[in-house]
């Protein structure tokens, strides 16, 4: 009963000024367009490189399934690729063909300039309408993107037609930790990010964005709810470094 509660209403992105559903996907595509070329410095900077470590330890949770021959790897908004390519260095002698997918082509062409002597491959796709056979793929992952979906539900969804049955998917994307280290860590992402962030990049709309983007996006449990909803087993969150982000994993039902 619950797990239909949460999903009788569609909950997505909604940067400021979007009406619908494109208008959100629109407004977000141009946001990351504008940040592209300071994307990797900010994210190092006001993550004080932890997210080095949080890519790390999701591709770690997948080893199983990078280390099959011919595995089939899809990273989802990828972005500039990071997430992409902690997965390549997990992989077994480079035989998993991992493909990373975004809708910002500024953002992919960052990623294959830093991909060049890789095997990674890119493809520039909507996470709603992704352009694969039902079941071809053995592993999706999407790392601090899928919050930027304008539907999650869909987006779930999506995510759990290309899984073959029994792949798996993870989703690591932020929290809101609780106690005096979430107190600390609101000031920290309200405040002083969003000025950092708009200091270096020169921008100023995207580093709004990202708090209220945080606060909207569904609390565990239900984000869990949604899962299993879209049809996935073993649902499961993993927090990292006190909850400031985590881990969402799942097992498409066979």
């Amino acid at each position: 009963m619950i797990d239909q509660e949460v999903n009788s209403r569609i909950v997505g992105a909604a940067p400021a000024g979007a009406q619908d559903r494109e208008s959100a996907a629109a407004a977000v595509r141009e946001m990351f367009t504008s940040i592209a070329p300071r994307y990797d410095l900010l994210n190092h900077v006001l993550s004080f490189n932890i997210d080095r470590l949080w890519w790390w330890r999701t591709a770690r949770r997948f080893d199983a399934i990078l280390k099959r021959p011919n595995a089939r790897v899809l990273d989802l908004c990828c972005g500039t690729g990071d997430m992409a390519f902690a997965l390549g260095r997990r992989a077994a002698s480079g035989k998993a063909q991992i493909l990373g997918a975004d809708f910002s082509h500024a953002m992919l062409q960052r990623a294959a300039a830093k991909g060049r002597g890789t095997t990674l491959r890119w493809i520039e796709a909507d996470a709603l309408r992704l352009p694969f056979p039902d079941g071809h793929f053995h592993l999706v992952t999407s790392a601090f993107g899928f919050r930027n979906l304008a539907d999650y539900d869909a987006g779930l969804r999506e995510i759990a037609r290309v899984l073959a049955p029994g792949g798996e998917c993870g989703i690591l994307d932020f929290g809101e930790p609780g106690g005096l280290i979430g107190q600390c860590y609101r000031v920290y992402f309200k405040k002083i990010l969003p000025a950092v962030g708009t200091v270096i990049s020169g921008v100023q709309g995207p580093y709004k964005y990202l708090p209220a983007s945080v606060e909207r996006f569904p609390a565990p449990e239900e984000m869990l709810g949604r899962m299993r909803q879209a049809g996935f087993t073993q649902a499961s969150w993993t927090p990292y470094t006190f909850g400031i982000s985590g881990l969402y994993g799942g097992v498409k039902s066979a």
